[in-house]
């Protein structure tokens, strides 16, 4: 039988830090604006890092040795010494920005044990987070070995929504070697041909000086571009873009590929079942909705045309292309407008906590994030349409659905500004989602105003206007061809 009494161990070395007793180390951080004490021996034990600076650095005559770490906060270092000396971080009330860079941090001082911790942390608690600032934190931790868990969590997030990383407004600035190693990928969730552009788009930026008229450019600037672009052509799948797309988008820059890839384009494009040289990227399967039935797209799609006559759900002129779900994406509002920025035709479904209640609404405008205001009281912008509707769907104990057309076209849609994407999601009139605790789950602050002023009549036969949800969806309406 072995005694274990490491709290009690934990509190000593922890008031032997805070005593400063016998130091022999000085570390300077945040600039050298902060300083702290430490001993060698307890560092080098703790930490490679510290072993092997401490190993290369000259005493002074006072036989201390003085570390430099600049770019390290004070408040991250001082979590960082706590653990290194009681084995104990405090993460209560810190924001998850902290976390993330405190696990940069601990890496670099390679105290693996904690590293890997953090990281599992914010896999296990943070996801929404981690997806909404997707594209930071993939750049960041892009090939850094110890972070191969989180590396992996990114890569499935953005293969199933690409947007995230392609429509970022940091898009240009992706180093080379994340943007390859994206192309790569079997499972990447996008059209080729929208590859393309955005290849085309990302080589454009890094070179500033090309025209902007493309009926300007010399043999030169192909060359240019074709030398930025060598190590992404050869992973586009051109034997899987139409040939309409081919002549409109590529045929314009065909002076960037090789001769022998343009002629095997062209070939293909004459003999379609040649062999392929990459194979077309799967496609992963995607449930329809947790929501709603293929009844109610129906019913739904039937409003979008204002037929009189409900369509079957044999002849749904529209496909409904999930692009986000709250219980896979997650609930933070900021996840909505990183999704569906500039999606347009798009449907949103709630489904209401405690109740039967499915309410929705459609949008054939497109849902722009951008939007900013230097004015502490404006929330956000109004969009003019006279196509959107909310309405309430047939469901359980709900006998009939309900549609509620706009009325008040200048009321129609809202885009929150950037300030406040954080707490408000997609908004019909006096029908939205919002949250005062950034997941709107956690409390009860939708709302869905029973007067519905903006709309022709109320979707909802509770009181309240204020209600809690348990999922929603967002679909992208695309008529079938």
């Amino acid at each position: 039988m072995s005694l274990k009494f490491f709290d009690k161990l934990s509190q000593n070395f922890i008031e032997l830090l805070n005593e400063k007793d016998d130091y022999n180390v000085i570390i300077e951080v945040e600039n050298n604006e902060k300083s702290f004490t430490a001993h060698s021996n307890i560092l080098k034990y703790r930490s490679n890092y510290f072993r092997k600076e401490l190993e290369n650095i000259h005493s002074n005559e006072n036989n201390i040795k003085t570390i430099i770490k600049s770019s390290v906060s004070a408040r991250i270092f001082d979590i960082i010494l706590k653990y290194i000396y009681g084995g104990i971080v405090n993460l209560k009330n810190v924001e998850t920005r902290f976390i993330f860079d405190l696990m940069l941090a601990v890496n670099e001082f390679e105290l693996d044990e904690l590293t890997n911790k953090l990281e599992t942390l914010l896999i296990d608690t943070k996801a929404s987070w981690l997806k909404t600032y997707i594209s930071h934190i993939y750049c960041t931790i892009f090939n850094k070995n110890n972070f191969k868990n989180l590396e992996n969590f990114c890569n499935d997030i953005i293969a199933k929504h690409p947007a995230l990383i392609f429509e970022d407004s940091g898009f240009t600035s992706l180093p080379e070697s994340v943007l390859v190693s994206l192309l790569k990928r079997d499972d990447l969730q996008i059209e080729e041909i929208k590859i393309w552009d955005y290849v085309i788009k990302w080589g454009i930026a890094q070179n500033p000086t090309l025209p902007t008229n493309l009926e300007e450019w010399s043999r030169e600037n192909f060359l240019l571009l074709k030398t930025t672009l060598q190590q992404f052509l050869s992973l586009i799948r051109y034997f899987h873009i139409s040939n309409a797309e081919i002549i409109g988008k590529i045929m314009p820059y065909k002076k960037i590929l090789d001769k022998q890839l343009w002629k095997d384009i062209i070939q293909h494009m004459a003999i379609p079942d040649r062999s392929n040289i990459l194979p077309a990227r799967s496609v992963l399967f995607k449930p329809f909705s947790t929501i709603i039935s293929e009844e109610h797209a129906a019913e739904i799609s039937t409003w979008i045309d204002r037929e009189t006559i409900n369509y079957s759900t044999t002849n749904i002129p529209y496909k409904f292309e999930l692009i986000l779900s709250g219980t896979i994406d997650g609930f933070a509002p900021q996840t909505f407008w990183n999704i569906c920025h500039r999606r347009s035709k798009t449907v949103v479904i709630v489904k209401v906590k405690g109740t039967d209640e499915i309410l929705g609404g459609y949008n054939p405008l497109a849902w722009d994030n951008s939007y900013t205001s230097s004015n502490y009281f404006i929330h956000g912008e109004w969009m003019d349409t006279k196509e959107s509707f909310i309405f309430s769907l047939k469901n359980g104990n709900i006998q009939n659905s309900i549609l509620s057309r706009v009325n008040n076209n200048r009321y129609a849609i809202w885009n929150a500004t950037k300030n406040n994407q954080n707490n408000y999601g997609p908004r019909f009139g006096n029908f939205y989602l919002y949250s005062e605790k950034f997941y709107f789950t956690l409390d009860n602050r939708n709302y869905c105003n029973v007067n519905c002023d903006y709309y022709e009549k109320p979707i909802r036969t509770s009181p309240s206007n204020h209600f809690s949800i348990v999922n929603y969806e967002v679909f992208e309406i695309v008529r079938k061809s």
